[in-house]
């Protein structure tokens, strides 16, 4: 049913991934499909990595650590945004069209009253990308 799925990731919150990082990984299994690990930075350093390139090696590491963890395939894919707070939503869902992916797994916040003013990030990437979209509530 799925060839490719990618998993938006916040290196700096794994801790708050994990049902959903089990959920892709199930998934993966379950349909044979390889499991992309997407991550945005931004070139100015941050607490997590002093440059671009650092970040990648970071989540190569990851993706490489989930493959032998979970046993199953697994890439990466590095974006890179001038602002990540804004430039999210479109940078993931341009991010799914180039590896091609036809299920996107993420994870997903308790409702709360800015839900209201503000969308959220699944939601936003349900509505415009052409991948199915896994929400896991966190």
């Amino acid at each position: 049913m799925f060839s490719r799925i990618m998993m938006p990731v916040d290196l700096a919150h794994i801790g708050t991934l994990k049902k959903a990082l089990k959920c892709a990984a199930d998934l993966s299994r379950l349909y044979g499909a390889p499991v992309t690990y997407a991550g945005v930075t931004t070139a100015l350093p941050s607490k997590l990595a002093h440059t671009p390139e650092e970040f990648a090696r970071l989540l190569a590491g990851f993706a490489e650590e989930q493959g032998k963890a979970e046993g199953i395939e697994t890439g990466f894919h590095s974006i890179l945004s001038h602002d990540p707070t804004i430039d999210l939503d479109p940078a993931l869902i341009r991010a799914a069209g180039e590896i091609e992916a036809d299920l996107i797994v993420m994870a997903s916040h308790l409702p709360n009253p800015m839900d209201y003013v503000w969308p959220s990030n699944g939601g936003t990437i349900a509505m415009h990308s052409r991948a199915s979209v896994f929400v896991v509530r966190t």
